[in-house]
């Protein structure tokens, strides 16, 4: 195993998505990670479809490439000596449950502290391990709407849209594994622990930080505009002749640029429009403008015209279009899972190390694959394996019979 975190034994309890895209992350930079899941059913992403690929969710094999499964029942007593002693060996602790529940268990963040003061503990959560609200359950179409994020998403003078993917869980993800990485620094560095608190609103909240900061400085109260209020005055869709594309003006001198590129050179020449705010001020005359002239040519004229003239630009792509392009392609973007012809794809993670050649990328686990495996390290016997999944306090998977 290769990596920055090859030794790094991290026990990954959550489910769903957030907390396991975290895990994966970790993961995929060589990190051990073990998913400790219910019996039964396991992850509840484990359910999540259709689409099913010979019974595997395609929204689970996204979250959980590299991981190994160990299953343990944490109503029995010795369920719970099980993971505690996993515990013991572990670096890092991934969980989304109720707090009220890991104290009833002993697995809080302070009785686990005790136990392994090195522990990087990571509660993922809804809404944070303190406030009036701390116990309700979180989803991302909960948070992005209590978080202002669906207040300005939807067509122009519409009702207010969840951002169509789970935008929250996978940004909580990244949120948890930057904080996860810093922790493991000062472990290393200190032989201490930490408590890491993540939530889904908190992310929402971060990724509203400039709408916020404008709204507390007296910008009106933003509402769903089809994406054309930026603080920028042309950063927005146009029609083409035949379809959607986008353009970004970051600054003055593109500006310029694009008004020449395009063939408005009154608008260039208009000192009004000098600056941003200018341009602002009169959006809705000069997106008129624009609009009018993008839909005089072909996307594919507009794309090699505005390339040509370095300005931002692209066409609005569907997913047939996102798995072939050729950026995506050349960048391994896409990872095949193994094992499902081409069937099931995983994203790779969005950062690509040096000293990695090429990403981790095993398959996900099936429920319990890795359970004796797992207990036989922590120094159980066959035999105990045996008896503790007699006595249902571990579960082996499907078909695999007791030594």
């Amino acid at each position: 195993m290769s990596g920055p975190l090859a030794g790094v034994r991290v026990v990954d309890m959550t489910t769903s998505y957030a907390g396991p895209t975290a895990a994966m992350y970790l993961a995929d930079l060589g990190a051990t990670v073990i998913k400790v899941e219910r019996p039964g059913h396991g992850d509840d992403a484990r359910g999540w479809g259709p689409p099913f690929v010979e019974g595997a969710s395609a929204w689970f094999a996204s979250a959980n490439r590299n991981k190994g499964s160990l299953v343990v029942n944490l109503r029995a007593p010795e369920g719970r000596e099980v993971l505690l002693r996993l515990l013991d060996t572990a670096d890092v602790f991934l969980q989304n449950m109720n707090p009220g529940k890991l104290t009833r268990l002993g697995i809080d963040g302070d009785t686990l502290r005790v136990r392994n003061p090195r522990l990087v503990y990571c509660a993922v959560s809804g809404f944070g391990l303190d406030g009036p609200d701390s116990d309700l359950p979180g989803y991302d179409l909960v948070a992005q709407a209590r978080s202002g994020l669906m207040s300005v998403t939807g067509a122009k003078g519409g009702t207010p849209q969840r951002v169509s993917t789970a935008l929250s869980d996978v940004v909580t993800g990244m949120a948890a594994a930057i904080a996860i990485n810093a922790a493991l620094v000062r472990q290393a560095r200190t032989g201490e622990g930490e408590t890491i608190d993540v939530s889904l609103l908190d992310t929402d909240l971060a990724l509203m930080a400039p709408r916020i900061a404008a709204y507390s400085v007296d910008e009106p109260e933003p509402a769903p505009s089809g994406g054309t209020d930026s603080v920028l005055a042309i950063y927005q869709s146009f029609e083409a002749a035949d379809r959607t594309i986008v353009v970004a003006i970051g600054n003055d001198a593109m500006w310029k640029r694009f008004c020449g590129a395009v063939g408005l050179p009154d608008l260039a020449a208009d000192p009004a429009l000098a600056d941003n705010a200018g341009r602002r001020d009169q959006r809705t005359r000069i997106t008129a403008e624009v609009g009018e002239r993008l839909a005089t040519r072909s996307a594919s004229d507009w794309l090699r015209i505005l390339g040509k003239a370095e300005i931002p630009v692209s066409l609005v792509q569907t997913l047939a279009e996102v798995v072939k392009d050729p950026q995506v392609i050349a960048r391994g973007s896409l990872l095949p899972v193994p094992g499902f012809q081409q069937e099931l794809v995983s994203v790779r993670s969005p950062f690509r190390l040096a000293s990695q050649d090429t990403p981790r990328n095993e398959r996900f686990p099936g429920l319990g694959a890795d359970t004796r495996t797992i207990l036989v390290d922590l120094g159980y016997s066959d035999q105990q394996v045996d008896e503790l999944a007699a006595a249902g306090a571990v579960g082996l998977p499907k078909g695999v019979l007791a030594s």
